[in-house]
């Protein structure tokens, strides 16, 4: 599902395969097979929201996906870039970043945890930028997840994604995907979903999503994962 817009990215793509066999946490090599195909029919530039960070390895694929030089910022509470239990030979959550290192485009690769973690000077204004958020970066009076969580405010993390557009003017920020939150199925209350789905579309917002986002899209936003949602 797609929202057309006028902003710096044209559109705010929703993906959801958690329907997936073999797409939870850790993701099979069909179930990556499935997920390449389909994201292959989606605009890489474009803010996508991937859902749970049980998912936030979809990042790998759309990275795959540059043919240039870039960097890499990753704004997440998690560096992802662990052995799996099962080795490196299973893709997941937790080792997808271990990999996007191997991509031969890739040139810069930065990870953010904390403001202070930021100096506003990089990464290299000269190479084309791919953000990936994960909310769990954000205290809980901000995000609801499944994960530990950092102590970031959103304000901290809208200042530091605002002025990585300002300093590129819109024009260097190749593509961005935003993660994080929980499931009914995982204990989320109606209210986490509701600090979630605010949460989300601010990080949208502050990438250059702004209005006109359909009250269904939120709602999909707030429950994505949720078994109702699947197709």
């Amino acid at each position: 599902m797609k929202i057309q817009t006028a902003a710096m990215f044209m559109e705010l793509v929703l993906s959801d395969f958690s329907g997936l066999e073999g797409s939870c946490c850790y993701c099979s090599g069909e179930a990556g097979a499935e997920m390449r195909k389909r994201i292959s029919a989606l605009p890489l530039e474009a803010v996508h929201y991937i859902g749970t960070g049980d998912y936030h390895y979809q990042t790998l694929f759309w990275l795959e996906r540059i043919d240039r030089p870039f960097a890499l910022l990753l704004i997440d509470n998690h560096p992802d870039d662990q052995s799996g239990a099962f080795g490196q030979e299973l893709l997941s959550c937790g080792n997808w970043a271990a990999r996007a290192r191997q991509l031969p485009m890739l040139r810069d690769f930065r990870w953010i945890r904390r403001p202070t973690d930021h100096d506003g000077a990089w990464p290299d204004d000269g190479l084309p930028l791919y953000l990936s958020v994960d909310i769990d970066v954000l205290s809980r009076d901000h995000a609801r997840t499944g994960w530990d969580q950092g102590d970031m405010s959103l304000e901290e993390l809208a200042t530091i994604l605002s002025g990585l557009r300002s300093r590129r003017g819109g024009h260097g920020i190749i593509g961005a995907d935003i993660c994080g939150g929980i499931t009914p199925e995982s204990g989320g209350s109606g209210a986490d979903m509701e600090i979630n789905r605010r949460t989300v579309l601010a990080v949208a917002s502050a990438l250059g999503i702004q209005d006109g986002i359909a009250p269904e899209i939120s709602r999909k936003i707030a429950n994505f994962g949720a078994a109702s949602q699947r197709q």
